[in-house]
Order: structure tokens, then C-alpha cells, then sequence
């Protein structure tokens, strides 16, 4: 599997500043991201705190 170039806590980190009233474009032009891949790391990561986003991943981790 392909290992994304952002940790779990820089993709919390870039949605917490569209939360707080950025714009979705401004985001991906200023972390070179792209449109739907903000909205797939908002799908998955949304509403998440860095801690449960671990706890995520570890359990992804386990289970394969």
C-alpha cells in the first residue's frame, strides 16, 4: 500500500482549518493537496481528535 505523505495529524490539522473558516481551495493550493482529497480525508478523518485517529490506525493495523 502506498504511504501517504501527510501523518495523521497534519491531515486533522488541515481540517481543523477549514473548520475554522478557511477556504477549501485556499487549503489544497497552500498543502498541494487536491479537492477530493481534502473531502476523502474529511469522509475519514472528520470530527476526529489526533488521539482517536491513532487508535484508528492501529486498529486498521491489527485487523490486516
Amino acid at each position: 500500500m502506498k504511504r501517504s505523505r501527510f501523518t495523521e495529524e497534519q491531515i486533522i490539522s488541515v481540517l481543523r482549518e477549514q473548520e475554522a473558516g478557511m477556504k477549501v481551495s485556499d487549503l489544497c493550493r497552500k498543502h498541494g493537496i487536491s479537492g477530493p482529497t481534502f473531502y476523502a480525508w474529511k469522509a475519514k478523518f472528520g470530527g476526529m481528535d489526533v488521539s482517536e485517529a491513532r487508535r484508528l490506525k492501529s486498529l486498521e493495523g491489527a485487523s490486516t
